[in-house]
C-alpha cells in the first residue's frame, strides 16, 4: 500500500518547502557562515529524523494491514460458517454443489451436497423459474425468507419465524368494533307490558353476555336495542369459522315465546384507528339493515365487504309515515332541478320501466320535463308487448330516449333517478351518473356491496315487493292534482304483478294498497295479462330447460341448459317454474346468454337464501330470488362453482 508521504500532493509541496529551506542557510552564509552552518546541521538532523519517522511509520501501517486483512478474513470465514444465515450453492441440474453448517443443520444431516434442490423445499425451483428476487419458504416448521442470486447460483436463507409469528400475534390483537343492533326490537315490544319486557330484555342480554363470555368479548348495552362490543382479529376469525351463530341462537330462542326478534351486527376492522374503526363499523350496520337485516356485514378499509346470515325473510318495517317524507323531499328535488332524467338497469324489465314512468309521473305533476332512458340494444323480450302498447300513446312514447341523447340534454342543474338497482355496474350507461352531480336511487333489492357513489337520496326498501310498488306509494303522496293515464298506471301495475309472480312472492298487505290505488287510477288488469303472453317458441324453450332439471340435494332443483342461447326472462320463468314442483325448496337454472356469458337464475319458497349463494358466485339480489351472470365459463365449469358455492353455504349452516 502507497504512503499517505509518497503521494504527489504531498510529496511535492515538501520538496519545494526543503528547496527554499536550502537556499535560505545558503543565503545566510554570505553574511554569517557561522549561524549558516548550525542552520545547515539543524536542517540535515531534521532531515534524518523526519526519515526515519516515515520508515517507521511505513512499517507500522504495513503491520496493522497485514493484521486487519488476517482478521477481515478470519471474519469472512467466521460469517460464512457460524452466523444463524443459510448459504447454498447449486449447478444448472439444480443441485446442492455446497452449503454452509448452519443450512445443514436444519436439515439433521451430515450434507447435503449432491442432493436435489427438491429434497431441500418443493418450491425452490419453481421460485427459480419464476425469476422472484425473494420469497418465504418452510422447512421443518420454520419460515426463512430465501433471496436468490441466479448469476452466482447462489441462495441465502434467513430465519423469520419469530417475525412472522410476531406479525401474526399483532394482527390478530388488532382492535375490532362492532355495532350490534335489535332489528325489530321496537315493533316487538310496542304492545308489551313491562313484565313481558324486561323478560325479553333478559332473555335477549343473557344469550349475548353468555355469547361475548364464551369468545372474549367485551360487550356494553348502549340503548335499548344497540350493543357495541369490543373485540380482536383472532376473535373475529373464531367468529366467522361460526358463521356468528349467535344470529340463530336469537332468533330461535324468541321464536320460542312466539316473539320474532332477529339482529343485524355491524364490524369494522383493519384499520389502528378507533374513529375510522367506528366509521365503518356504522357503515356495515347500515349495509346489513339495508339488507334486510339478521345478517353480519363486516366491511374493510378497501371496501371489500363480507356478509353472514340473512336467511330470514324481513319483517316489513316501512312506514306510510316515511313514504310520506320520502314522496315530499323527492318533490323538493325534482322542483328545484331544470329536468329530471330516470335511468333503470340494463335488460329493463316490467318493474324498471313500470317504475320509471311512474317517476316521470312526479316529474310532470311538479312541473318539470322528464325523461326515460332506453337503450335499443339491451332490451328483453319480456317488455316487448309493453313498449309495443306504449308505442301507441305518442305523448308517452316521446319521452323514451337513448343514452347518447340524454348524455347531450343533461345540465349541471339536471336531476338522474335509477329504479330497481344500486348497482352501477347494471344501470343502462355508467356515463350519466358521472355526468350528474344529483343522483336519487329508488330500489327494492337488497343492498350489497356495490352502491352508486354519493346519491342525494336513497329509498330501499327490501321489504317491498317490487319498485313499482314503491314508487306508487310516492304517487299517492304527490300533489292532488296528479291524475294518472290508464296506460301509466297499467304499466305500474304490471311491475307488481311480474315481480310478485301475480301476488305469490313477496306479497305484503302495501301490496294490495298499492295494486288497488292502481286499480282506481284505470291500470286495466287484461291489458297486463296481454303484456305477460309469451311466444310459443319461447314456452318451449322454457319446456327444455325443465326437462333438464335434476335434484342435487334434497329440495335443490338445478338444470342445465344445451349450448342454445337463452334470454333471461326464460331462464327466469323456468326456475319459478321448478319451484311449483314438488319436493323442490329452491331452484337453479344455468344457461348461456351469448358466446361469453352464462347465466344462474336462483328461485327459493324462502327456507334457502339464494341471495347469499348467488353474492358468492358475483351476483345478487333477495332472498327468494336471485340471480349471476359469469363471464368466459363453460356451463360445467359454472355448475362447479354453483355447487361450490351450495355446499359452503349449507355446511355454515345457514339453511334454515
Amino acid at each position: 500500500m502507497p504512503s499517505f508521504y509518497e503521494k504527489p500532493l504531498f510529496r511535492y509541496p515538501m520538496y519545494a518547502l526543503m528547496g527554499v529551506t536550502v537556499i535560505a542557510i545558503l543565503s545566510l552564509f554570505l553574511f554569517n557562515w557561522v549561524l549558516g552552518l548550525i542552520l545547515l546541521g539543524c536542517f540535515g538532523a531534521a532531515v534524518i529524523f523526519i526519515r526515519q519517522a516515515l520508515i517507521e511509520f511505513k512499517s507500522e501501517m504495513e503491520g496493522y494491514i497485514t493484521t486487519l486483512s488476517y482478521r477481515l478474513k478470519k471474519v469472512g470465514e467466521e460469517a460464512l460458517m457460524e452466523m444463524p444465515i443459510g448459504i447454498l450453492l447449486y449447478n444448472d441440474q439444480y443441485q446442492v454443489d455446497w452449503s454452509n453448517p448452519f443450512m445443514t443443520s436444519c436439515f439433521d444431516v451430515d450434507t447435503l451436497v449432491g442432493r436435489s434442490l427438491y429434497d431441500v423445499a418443493d418450491s425452490l425451483v419453481p421460485l427459480i423459474k419464476q425469476e422472484v428476487e425473494s420469497d418465504t419458504i418452510t422447512l421443518y416448521e420454520r419460515d426463512f425468507k430465501v433471496i436468490i442470486k441466479r448469476d452466482e447460483r447462489l441462495l441465502y436463507f434467513f430465519d423469520v419465524t419469530e417475525q412472522i409469528e410476531i406479525e401474526k400475534q399483532y394482527e390478530d390483537e388488532r382492535t375490532v368494533l362492532a355495532f350490534i343492533f335489535l332489528d325489530n326490537y321496537d315493533e316487538v315490544t310496542q304492545g308489551m307490558d313491562d313484565q313481558a319486557r324486561s323478560s325479553i330484555n333478559s332473555e335477549v342480554t343473557a344469550l349475548l353476555n353468555k355469547w361475548a363470555k364464551d369468545y372474549g368479548v367485551f360487550l356494553k348495552r348502549i340503548s335499548s336495542e344497540r350493543f357495541l362490543a369490543v373485540l380482536n382479529e383472532d376473535i373475529l376469525t373464531k367468529l366467522e369459522k361460526t358463521k356468528f351463530s349467535i344470529l340463530d341462537e336469537v332468533r330461535e330462542k324468541t321464536s320460542m315465546q312466539n316473539i320474532s326478534l332477529t339482529l343485524s351486527i355491524g364490524v369494522g376492522t383493519g384499520v389502528p384507528s378507533l374513529q375510522e374503526l367506528g366509521v365503518l363499523a356504522q357503515s356495515s350496520l347500515d349495509l346489513a339493515l339495508g339488507r334486510g337485516g339478521d345478517q353480519v356485514a363486516i366491511k374493510q378499509p378497501s371496501g371489500k365487504v363480507k356478509f353472514f346470515g340473512g336467511k330470514t325473510n324481513p319483517m316489513e318495517k316501512r312506514t306510510r309515515v316515511r313514504a310520506r317524507v320520502i314522496s315530499h323531499a323527492l318533490g323538493e328535488i325534482v322542483s328545484s332541478s331544470d329536468k329530471v332524467v330516470i335511468m333503470g338497469h340494463r335488460y329493463p324489465d316490467m318493474d324498471a320501466i313500470g317504475s320509471a314512468i311512474g317517476i316521470l309521473k312526479v316529474a310532470q305533476v311538479n312541473d318539470k320535463e322528464g325523461f326515460i332512458v332506453l337503450d335499443p340494444d339491451t332490451l328483453d323480450s319480456g317488455v316487448e308487448q309493453l313498449l309495443k302498447e306504449l308505442k301507441n300513446h305518442p305523448e308517452l312514447w316521446s319521452r323514451f330516449i337513448t343514452p347518447e341523447q340524454a348524455l347531450e340534454i343533461m345540465t349541471d342543474e339536471s336531476l338522474l333517478i335509477v329504479v330497481d338497482t344500486h348497482k352501477p355496474s347494471l344501470v343502462i350507461d355508467d356515463r350519466l351518473l358521472t355526468r350528474s352531480e344529483h343522483v336519487i336511487v329508488i330500489d327494492h333489492h337488497r343492498r350489497g356491496e356495490e352502491f352508486i357513489k354519493d346519491p342525494i337520496l336513497v329509498y330501499m326498501e327490501p321489504y317491498a315487493s317490487s319498485t313499482a310498488e314503491l314508487v306508487t306509494e310516492l304517487l299517492e303522496y304527490q300533489p292532488k292534482r296528479l291524475k294518472m293515464n290508464m296506460i301509466e298506471a297499467t304499466a305500474l301495475l304490471a311491475g307488481i304483478i311480474v315481480d310478485t309472480k301475480s301476488f305469490t312472492l313477496r306479497t305484503g298487505s302495501r301490496t294490495f294498497d298499492a295494486a288497488s290505488y292502481l286499480r282506481a287510477k284505470g291500470a286495466d288488469t287484461v291489458l297486463v295479462q296481454k303484456f305477460l303472453k309469451e311466444d310459443i317458441t319461447h314456452y318451449v324453450k322454457r319446456a327444455k330447460l325443465i326437462q333438464n332439471a335434476s335434484l342435487y340435494k334434497d329440495g335443490i332443483a338445478i338444470t342445465l341448459a344445451d349450448n342454445d342461447y337463452y334470454e333471461q326472462v326464460i331462464i327466469a320463468q323456468a326456475a319459478d317454474t321448478l319451484l311449483t314442483m314438488n319436493g323442490v325448496e329452491a331452484s337453479f337454472v344455468i344457461a348461456k346468454r351469448d358466446e361469453e356469458c352464462v347465466s344462474i337464475s336462483a328461485r327459493s319458497l324462502g327456507d334457502i337464501n339464494v341471495q347469499i349463494i348467488m353474492e358468492a358466485l358475483g351476483g345478487g339480489g333477495h332472498l327468494t330470488n336471485a340471480a349471476t351472470q359469469l363471464k368466459e365459463k363453460t356451463i360445467l365449469e359454472v355448475e362447479e362453482r354453483l355447487k361450490e358455492a351450495l355446499e359452503d353455504y349449507l355446511e355454515g349452516g345457514t339453511k334454515s
